[in-house]
C-alpha cells in the first residue's frame, strides 16, 4: 500500500509488550507517525517505536485529554487516526481508510468503525462490547478532543460517516488486571456524582446493577459469548454496583461517626 495523506496519534505509557504490534498494523502506510510518551517511561517503548519510524514526543501526564490533544496538534497531515497501543488496524479497515483519505473530496469529517476485543482466547462479538464504535478518523481542521476524564471524545463540525470494518483490540491481559482497574476507573465517575451533590439510593445500588447484567448477557446476546460472555456480563454488573457504592462511600466519609 502507499503512503497515504494520514498522521497516526498515539499516546502511550509504558507499553513495550505490545506497542509493537499497533505500529506494524499502520507503519506500512501512515505518512507519520506521532508518538506522545510519558516521560518517566523507562521500559523501551519509544526504542520499539522508533524502529516504526514514529515521532517520539516526551511529556509528562496531561490526561487522556490533553495527551491526545497535543499529538494532534504535532501531526502534519490534513487526516489524523488515534491508535492506542492495544490495538490493531485490520487490513479490511486499513483498505476503508484508504478509500477514504485518498479521495478528492470526503464527505464526512470524522469517520467511526466497530471496534472487536479479544478477552480470554475468545472474539466478542456480543454484549456491550462490539459492536463498540469508536470515532478514530478525522480532518485535522474539523475535530478536537474533549469530554470528562477519561472519556476523551472528539468534539466536531461536520457529519459522521460509518465503516464497517473492525478495529481490533487486545485490553485487559488478564482478569485480576482487569479488575484492578475498576476502583481507579471510577474516580471521577464519583468526583462528578459528589460535585452534583447527589448521593446512590436503592435504584442505583440494587436495580442498576441488575439491569445491566441482564441488558449484556441476554438482551444485548452476550449469552453467545460463551463463559466469557458471561463473565463480562457479571462483571460489569459489579462494576455498576461498585461505582455506586462508592459514592455513599465518599459521603458517608464526610459525615461524623455515630
Amino acid at each position: 500500500m502507499t503512503r497515504l495523506p494520514i498522521s497516526v496519534c498515539m499516546v502511550s505509557t509504558a507499553e513495550a509488550h505490545r506497542i509493537g504490534r499497533a505500529l506494524e498494523s499502520v507503519a506500512a502506510w501512515a505518512s507519520e507517525i506521532i508518538l506522545v510518551l510519558n516521560d518517566d517511561v523507562r521500559d523501551g517503548t519509544d526504542e520499539i517505536a522508533a524502529k516504526y519510524g514514529a515521532k517520539i514526543f516526551r511529556e509528562p501526564w496531561k490526561g487522556f485529554i490533553g495527551q491526545k490533544n497535543s499529538a494532534a496538534e504535532k501531526a502534519a497531515g490534513p487526516w489524523l487516526l488515534n491508535l492506542d497501543a492495544d490495538e490493531v488496524v485490520s487490513p479490511a479497515l486499513a483498505a476503508d481508510i484508504a478509500a477514504v483519505v485518498s479521495a478528492p473530496k470526503a464527505g464526512h469529517a470524522v469517520y467511526e468503525f466497530p471496534r472487536c476485543t479479544f478477552y480470554c482466547g475468545r472474539w466478542i462479538r456480543h454484549g456491550d462490547w462490539y459492536p463498540d464504535r469508536v470515532r478514530r478518523l478525522w480532518r485535522k481542521d474539523a475535530a478536537h478532543w474533549a469530554g470528562d476524564e477519561p472519556h476523551a471524545s472528539l468534539q466536531f463540525q461536520g457529519t459522521v460517516g460509518r465503516f464497517r470494518s473492525d478495529l481490533l483490540h487486545f485490553s485487559n491481559e488478564s482478569i485480576a488486571g482487569q479488575i484492578s482497574k475498576i476502583a481507579p476507573y471510577h474516580v471521577g465517575f464519583v468526583q462528578r456524582k459528589l460535585a452534583a451533590g447527589k448521593s446512590a439510593g436503592f435504584f442505583e445500588l440494587v436495580v442498576r446493577p441488575w439491569w445491566k447484567f441482564m441488558r449484556i448477557y441476554f438482551f444485548r446476546l452476550g449469552i453467545l459469548d460463551g463463559w466469557q460472555g458471561l463473565y463480562i456480563a457479571k462483571l460489569a454488573s459489579f462494576s455498576t454496583l461498585t461505582r455506586q457504592a462508592m459514592v455513599r462511600e465518599a459521603l458517608e466519609k464526610k459525615q461524623p461517626p455515630p
